[in-house]
């Protein structure tokens, strides 16, 4: 795909993500997301369903929403408010030592820059990227799974790997796309374009895609 396409199919891939649902982070930054719910409910949707994610957030927030709030409670007490998520104790520990981290060195502010993010045990590009657009509302491209897969499948890049594909695509894409980009193609890589066997006939981009690297489709 060429990126004098981009402002074709960005229309297009928005109509067709309107009737699938808006991905967890997307709801939380316009209700009342702020950069520290933004940070912790990222963490928690790590190898999560989107659902879980929601549900273990919205229990965590109902007893804490700052970092000084969320460094008094024990890690036990995170660890049962955050139950299913995948690697819940791990994760707990983690929002914990963020927590007082953020309490102790930041004045419970979470930081508005991707290096002071990245210091952040556990904090990685997609999630500092997220937190840098959806809770402050700076420039970044967040690049997860969806967004690697899908903009390689288009052809629009060739990567290796998420961090190539990001800035890949802060040289390619052109930057009013940014902050949308991510969740757009969460809810579209979770129920159209997925990565074994997409659903290609479902696709209102179809006729763009270059289908790299499918070998089957439905």
């Amino acid at each position: 795909m060429k990126v004098s396409d981009i402002s074709k199919v960005m229309p297009i891939l928005e109509r067709q993500v309107e009737s699938l649902g808006t991905p967890w982070l997307d709801k939380l930054s316009s209700r009342e997301g702020n950069p520290f719910t933004i940070l912790i409910s990222c963490l928690l949707s790590l190898r999560t369903q989107d659902r879980i994610t929601e549900q273990a957030s919205l229990r965590l927030y109902k007893i804490a929403k700052t970092p000084s709030d969320m460094a008094k409670l024990s890690v036990k007490t995170i660890e049962k408010a955050i139950y299913p998520v995948g690697f819940y104790r791990v994760k707990a520990k983690r929002i914990k030592d963020i927590s007082l981290v953020l309490f102790k060195e930041h004045d419970s502010e979470v930081p508005s820059n991707i290096d002071s993010l990245l210091k952040l045990k556990g904090v990685g590009r997609k999630t500092a990227n997220l937190v840098l657009t959806l809770g402050y509302e700076k420039p970044g491209i967040c690049v997860d799974t969806h967004v690697h897969r899908i903009f390689n499948r288009l052809d629009f890049v060739s990567t290796r790997t998420p961090r190539d594909t990001e800035f890949a695509l802060r040289r390619k894409l052109p930057r009013p796309y940014w902050k949308r980009i991510n969740g757009l193609l969460v809810a579209f890589g979770q129920n159209i374009c997925k990565p074994i066997s997409p659903f290609c006939s479902r696709c209102a981009l179809n006729k763009y895609c270059s289908k790299v690297g499918v070998s089957k489709s439905r």
